[in-house]
């Protein structure tokens, strides 16, 4: 953000002010009007991430930008260039959300107004789809989860698109099906090299703490890695053990990227899961390499682990494809060497097994590929064609949609049929719970219990009665 705009986060804290309506006089929920009529929508939020969402939403049927907001009016402009079709635009949201004919609002801010503007969305009547992480601080947990409780009616879904996925979708079905056998362990990493190849979204802009370009690096604005990388693939450990962690230990430090930030440049964590299961997570900002998939793709993925088998498996991105590999465990034998057998070496209580090491990979195939029976014989092998090439890595393997699309148009569906997201406020909120109390495991040295935040923040009430105009929050004076 330039110098000259003279925007700082206390500008926004001070945009975040809680809408005066009171419950009796709250406006009644905006709803699509016909089956076959888009639900309209406006966006807090034109920055980065805001601007890539619309880059998707343009093409998306059933929803329409009507409205957007920021307080940058660069990104404002940019917003409105990028979604076309004239919207209204606004710097104070307050007003976007007084607005009757928006039936819901994505916000896409900062982490550390995702609370007070997701809460006011919701007063304000509309749907909102609320960017990771949904709340930043422990007080926000429990007020937000009450808000939400208070309007059934209304859709909240969060932003974590692997649950969108087709292939993570069957990966899941895999595991729930036994296809992998006892999944215990899985192993997940964010690594970037952010000596080599710094992000502009990471790197320290004049101005320091002052300037809201900065919030990812400063603790009182942003979660760090933990919030910006890790909230999606502990939700993956999540979604594919079928529960939520009972602790998290960790190591965190700021090694390398001594510029003025405070958050952590690299953090390892485990967390421990119901029936001695364990996701180990890495996020390191000076080496992309990933070692999974043959080293052919950089930074991000995670390992599935059950007793007969094991899936490598990663998102796609605006270059690189989605690839989820295969791996099957040898057979199991009971066929076991003689201690009495002194020609032959002996492993004390090992189980020997005739053949080689795990089996693969075997790439899982999207549906065009799957065989039906109806097949005619050019189309049958035609897709065994493909197969083949796929799995020896000369095709690439490419989702029918983008989970972004999927999850953006899910979004708008639910708004207008009322069915429960994927990503919605239990999942959301388990996500969000894992971000805040893995800094708090790192910052305090310690194994911290996913069961202390229902003591953690109780004192609520001035989160959901905040007089107006009275910011939020009351970091930095």
């Amino acid at each position: 953000m330039p110098e000259n705009n003279d925007l700082s986060r206390r500008d926004l804290l001070k945009a975040a002010g809680a809408v005066t309506a009171v419950a009796s006089a709250l406006p009644s929920l905006q709803t699509a009007k016909a089956a076959g009529e888009p639900v309209r929508y406006g966006m807090i939020g034109t920055g980065s991430r805001g601007t890539y969402l619309l880059k998707h939403l343009k093409n998306i049927e059933n929803g329409k930008c009507v409205a957007l907001c920021d307080i940058n009016p660069e990104h404002l402009k940019h917003g409105v260039d990028t979604i076309g079709g004239n919207p209204r635009t606004y710097s104070d949201y307050h007003q976007l959300l007084e607005q009757k004919d928006i039936d819901a609002v994505f916000v896409i801010t900062p982490l550390f107004v995702h609370f007070p503007l997701t809460r006011d969305v919701l007063l304000a009547g509309k749907h909102v789809f609320c960017e990771k992480c949904l709340v930043f601080k422990p007080e926000e947990v429990h007020a937000l989860t009450s808000l939400v409780q208070d309007h059934p009616k209304q859709i909240l879904q969060t932003g974590l698109q692997r649950r969108y996925s087709y292939f993570y979708q069957t990966v899941k079905d895999m595991v729930d099906k036994g296809i992998l056998g006892n999944v215990h362990h899985i192993h997940a990493q964010w690594h970037r090299n952010m000596i080599n190849k710094p992000s502009s979204l990471w790197t320290m802009k004049p101005g320091g703490e002052k300037n809201i370009d900065n919030w990812r690096v400063y603790r009182s604005m942003s979660g760090g890695l933990t919030a910006e990388l890790t909230s999606h693939q502990v939700d993956v450990s999540d979604w594919m053990f079928g529960s939520k962690p009972e602790f998290v230990m960790g190591l965190g430090s700021l090694d390398m990227l001594k510029d003025g930030r405070d958050v952590y440049d690299n953090i390892q964590l485990i967390y421990k899961y119901p029936n001695g299961q364990k996701l180990t997570y890495s996020s390191i900002s000076t080496n992309q390499f990933l070692p999974y998939f043959n080293g052919n793709r950089p930074e991000m993925g995670e390992i599935i682990m059950g007793t007969d088998g094991t899936v490598e498996i990663t998102v796609g991105d605006d270059v690189h494809p989605p690839i989820a590999w295969w791996y099957r465990e040898p057979p199991k034998t009971t066929t076991v060497t003689s201690a009495a057998d002194k020609n032959k070496p002996f492993v004390a209580g090992a189980t020997m097994v005739a053949s080689g090491g795990a089996n693969g990979p075997i790439p899982l195939n999207t549906p065009d590929l799957a065989f039906t029976g109806n097949e005619g014989f050019f189309t049958r092998e035609a897709k065994f064609a493909r197969r083949w090439l796929t799995a020896k890595g000369v095709m690439v393997q490419e989702e029918s949609r983008n989970p972004v699309d999927v999850e953006l148009e899910s979004f708008f569906n639910s708004c207008r049929d009322g069915v429960k997201p994927r990503a919605g406020l239990e999942v959301g909120m388990a996500d969000a719970v894992a971000v805040i109390l893995s800094n708090m495991a790192m910052d305090e040295g310690r194994k911290v219990y996913f069961n202390e935040i229902d003591k953690m923040g109780l004192d609520t009430k001035k989160l959901t009665t905040q007089a107006p105009g009275k910011p939020v929050h009351n970091i930095g004076g």
